[in-house]
This record gives structure tokens, C-alpha cells and sequence, in this order.
């Protein structure tokens, strides 16, 4: 077991690697996700960061035997779960809304937000009337599962963006999405009613991957539990 406060040893040539080449693969999630991903694997020993550049490529060949793929967050589980990817990064969200079946290892602590219920500041909504209520949203699963906790009658519209859109507009009465400031939600003049999760990104693993690549899986998952336990 390593000291805590040191480093992780940098990955070797071609560590990760099987003894044919294959190289061990990752897939991360566009955006402010990927570049938290990116410093998060460098403190455990990891160097992704050809991925940062201005390429269009969406695959590149990292040291350590390590390919990453650069996806949609929604299609990270996907890649995982049918053994495109061996191991990945995905938040909450997605995953409870997908329930793929992926080991789930880690809690990384990148990405927090909150899925927050939502409504028009001048337009609040009385969920004890008889009214039949509306809400659109990104995540209609767990949007379901929410509303049936707590006995709530609803049409849940399902939108793929401009979520915010929705009840100002008269489609939606209310809103489920993701919030990290709460800035573009109140400029759209909505105001946050309960918060449904807490968000943040896990390490998710392919089954298969675990069982043929334990080994290397493994000293993944203990070099990030090592740099996530050094921020805390």
C-alpha cells in the first residue's frame, strides 16, 4: 500500500497493454468532464492528455499501453457496457438513467451538480391540486420513478436539449435537468423546487473486461482511489 501524500508512479511503455497489443481502453465524456477526467488520471500516473488538443480525432493512443475514446456522455455506458470500451467515465445520471449493466467501483468526485425539479418563478405549480401536470425533461426514467415516490400524476415529455424552453413556452408545466450554478436556469426565469440526486462521475467497468484484464483493471482502479482519497 502506497504512503498517502505520494504520487503514483507514472505508467509504464506499454503497461496496460496485453501481450499482443490491445491496448487498454477508456472512454471519456466531452467536455468540462473530460478535462476534469484528464487532471484526475495525471495524479494517478496517467497521461491523457492528447485529448485536450484541438483535433477532431476521437481516439487517441496514450502512454501506457491506454487508448481513449472521446464520447457523448449518454454513449459512454453504451461503449462500456458492449465492450467497446474497458472501462469509462459517466455521471449519475446517466447511469441511473440508462441502469446498464457496468461495475461500478468508484465514486471519482468530478462533475457535481444536482438533477433539481424546476418551474417558472411567477407560475409555481401546486402539486397537491387536482391539476394534471406536465414535465419535460432529459431523464424520463428517473423523472418517472421520482413522480411515482411521490404519488404524482404527470406527462413526462421527453426532450433531447432547450429544456429550459419548455414552460415558458406552455409545453411543460415544470422542468427535470441538471444544474451546477443554477445561472442559466435563473435567467430563464425558473426557480429550483427540489433537488431529486446529487450528480457526480463514476469509474464504470465492462464485466467481461474485469474478468479477462483484472490485473490491469485493478491498478487502475487503485491509483484513482489513491488521487481521489489525496483531495479529500
Amino acid at each position: 500500500m502506497r504512503a498517502m501524500g505520494m504520487k503514483p508512479r507514472p505508467a509504464n511503455a506499454s503497461e496496460f497493454a496485453t501481450p499482443d497489443g490491445r491496448p487498454l481502453v477508456i472512454g471519456l465524456p466531452k467536455g468540462r468532464i473530460m478535462k476534469q477526467s484528464v487532471e484526475l488520471f495525471a495524479e494517478a500516473g496517467f497521461d491523457l492528455s492528447a485529448v485536450l488538443g484541438k483535433s477532431r480525432k476521437l481516439q487517441f493512443d496514450c502512454p501506457g499501453g491506454i487508448r481513449v475514446l472521446v464520447l457523448r456522455s449518454a454513449d459512454v455506458p453504451t461503449y462500456v457496457a458492449y465492450g467497446a470500451a474497458d472501462i469509462g467515465v459517466s455521471g449519475r445520471d446517466v447511469l441511473d438513467e440508462q441502469e446498464r449493466n457496468l461495475y461500478e467501483p468508484l465514486d471519482l468526485g468530478i462533475g457535481a451538480c444536482r438533477l433539481v425539479v424546476a418551474e417558472p418563478r411567477d407560475r409555481p405549480v401546486d402539486v397537491n391540486s387536482q391539476i394534471h401536470l406536465r414535465i419535460a425533461t432529459k431523464y424520463p426514467r428517473i423523472t418517472r420513478a421520482f413522480l411515482q415516490r411521490r404519488g404524482i400524476t404527470s406527462d413526462v415529455i421527453k426532450l433531447n436539449g432547450a429544456v429550459e424552453l419548455a414552460p415558458l413556452i406552455g409545453l411543460s408545466d415544470q422542468i427535470v435537468d441538471l444544474v451546477e450554478t443554477g445561472e442559466t436556469m435563473r435567467q430563464n426565469g425558473l426557480v429550483e423546487v427540489e433537488t431529486i440526486l446529487d450528480v457526480t462521475s463514476r469509474l464504470v467497468v465492462n464485466p467481461a473486461s474485469l474478468k479477462l484484464r483484472g490485473e490491469a483493471i485493478s491498478s487502475v482502479i487503485e491509483r484513482l482511489e489513491q488521487a481521489v482519497a489525496q483531495r479529500l
